[in-house]
């Protein structure tokens, strides 16, 4: 695992912007107590080194016509294959698809799947994800409540020192 190397001050900018992506820079430089232009070069510097990836609106999906969400564990026929980069591909093109995950367990893929309704998601199902013939097994599980999502990273570790 790459060493991350934020100074407290890092820490304090990236986690304020996760908290309100929106604060100028000089609210952002009075959070964590630095003055507007070394403020401004450690937030391009922190984005410019990969740690910040961007910045976007997070949007209330029912409120979209997005209020279906199901999670999807995938089993594949193969890994280490051109149709397993196929497969890959596929699902990232797919819309509905908003994360997928390669894993470890009893799945190999894990997706989350968003569409307006059930009707929406069989047609996703049985149109798209079950017409790649790599695909061996899907289970699904819809979401009844959504109580956490998009959470900040939790960046307590990068301060402490950690046992060996």
């Amino acid at each position: 695992m790459p060493k991350c190397e934020l100074d407290p001050i890092d820490r304090r900018i990236v986690t304020e912007l996760q908290g309100n992506a929106r604060l100028s820079n000089i609210e952002l430089a009075e959070k964590v107590g630095l003055s507007p232009s070394p403020c401004l070069r450690r937030v391009k510097r922190l984005e410019r080194d990969g740690y910040i990836e961007g910045y976007r609106a997070s949007l209330r999906r029912s409120r979209i016509g997005l209020g279906f969400s199901a999670f999807l564990a995938v089993k594949i026929n193969g890994h280490a294959n051109e149709d397993a980069l196929r497969f890959e591909q596929a699902v990232v093109e797919m819309p509905e698809v908003v994360a997928c995950h390669l894993v470890s367990g009893e799945a190999d893929y894990f997706l989350e799947v968003v569409v307006p309704e059930l009707e929406d998601y069989q047609r996703f199902l049985v149109g798209k994800l079950l017409n790649l013939p790599i695909v061996r097994e899907v289970r699904s599980n819809i979401a009844i409540q959504t109580l956490k999502s998009g959470a900040p990273l939790p960046l307590a570790h990068l301060g402490a020192a950690r046992p060996r």
